[in-house]
C-alpha cells in the first residue's frame, strides 16, 4: 500500500509538471472559464443580482471544464497512443497511473474554484461562500460525476483527431442550457426541463446556495440528488466500457 500510494504521488508530480507545459491545457482548463468571468462580469457590472448567478455558474463551468473536458481528452489521447496499454505492461499499479490522473485533475478543479471565490469577493461583490460545507460537498460530487461522465465519453470517441467534436457538442450546449452566465428560471419550459434532467443546472443551483445564498445541503436536497444519480450512473459507464487498448492498429 505505502509503495503504490509512492508510486501514486510521484506520478501525479509528473502529470503536474506536463500539465504546465501544455499551454493549450492550461488555457482551456484556467484562462477560457476566467475569460468568461471577467467578460459577463463586465457586461453585468451594475446589476449585482445577475452577478450572483455568473460567479457560481463560472464556478460551476470550471468543475465541468476541469474534468469532463480535461478527462475525455487526455484518455482518448492516451488509449489511442498506446500510452494506457504501455503503462499497463510496466510494475506500476493501475490504480497508481488512474489515481494520480484523477488528483491532477481535481488540483485544478480546487486552484479553479479557488480563484472564481476570490474574485466573486474582491471583484464582483458576492462574499466569501455563505456555506464552506455544502461548497465543499457540491464541488466534491461535481468533481466525481464530471470525472466519470469524462472517462465514460471516451469511450465513444473512435480516436483523438475528432475529440474536440465529441466534447464541444456536448460541453457547449449544457454551459447555455444550464444557466451559466443568466437565470436560467426564465428559459422557455423545454429548455427548463432539458436543463432540469442535466447535472450542469444541479451542480450550479448548489454552489450557488452555497456561494451567494448561504443555503446549505437540506435546502438544496433534490440538486444533491440528481448529482448523486448522474454520479452513479456515469461511474458505471466510465468503468464498463473502460480499455486500455487502442481501437486502431
Amino acid at each position: 500500500m505505502a509503495s503504490a500510494l509512492n508510486l501514486t504521488w510521484h506520478q501525479y508530480r509528473l502529470e503536474r509538471r506536463m500539465f504546465w507545459r501544455n499551454p493549450v491545457a492550461a488555457f482551456f482548463n484556467f484562462v477560457l472559464p476566467l475569460l468568461f468571468l471577467a467578460f459577463f462580469g463586465a457586461v453585468f457590472s451594475a446589476n449585482q443580482r445577475n452577478l450572483d448567478i455568473i460567479v457560481p455558474g463560472i464556478a460551476g463551468m470550471s468543475v465541468m471544464s476541469t474534468t469532463f473536458v480535461a478527462l475525455a481528452f487526455n484518455t482518448t489521447f492516451l488509449r489511442e497512443q498506446g500510452v494506457l496499454k504501455r503503462i499497463r505492461g510496466t510494475p506500476m499499479p493501475e490504480s497508481s497511473y488512474l489515481g494520480a490522473l484523477a488528483l491532477s485533475a481535481v488540483t485544478n478543479t480546487v486552484l479553479q474554484i479557488g480563484i472564481v471565490t476570490v474574485a466573486g469577493r474582491f471583484a464582483f461583490g458576492t462574499g466569501w461562500p455563505r456555506d464552506w460545507g455544502a461548497l465543499i460537498v457540491f464541488v466534491a460530487l461535481g468533481v466525481a460525476c464530471f470525472a466519470a461522465l469524462g472517462v465514460a465519453l471516451s469511450h465513444a470517441i473512435p480516436n483523438f483527431e475528432s475529440a474536440a467534436v465529441y466534447v464541444n457538442v456536448i460541453f457547449l450546449p449544457m454551459l447555455f442550457v444550464s444557466g451559466t452566465v443568466y437565470d436560467a428560471t426564465k428559459e422557455p419550459l423545454f429548455l427548463r426541463d432539458l436543463a432540469d434532467a442535466l447535472p450542469l443546472k444541479h451542480l450550479i443551483d448548489g454552489l450557488s446556495g452555497a456561494m451567494v445564498k448561504g443555503q446549505g445541503l437540506t435546502a438544496n436536497g433534490t440538486a444533491l440528488a440528481v448529482l448523486a444519480v448522474w454520479t452513479a450512473l456515469a461511474i458505471a459507464l466510465a468503468v464498463r466500457g473502460f480499455s486500455w487498448e487502442a481501437r486502431r492498429g
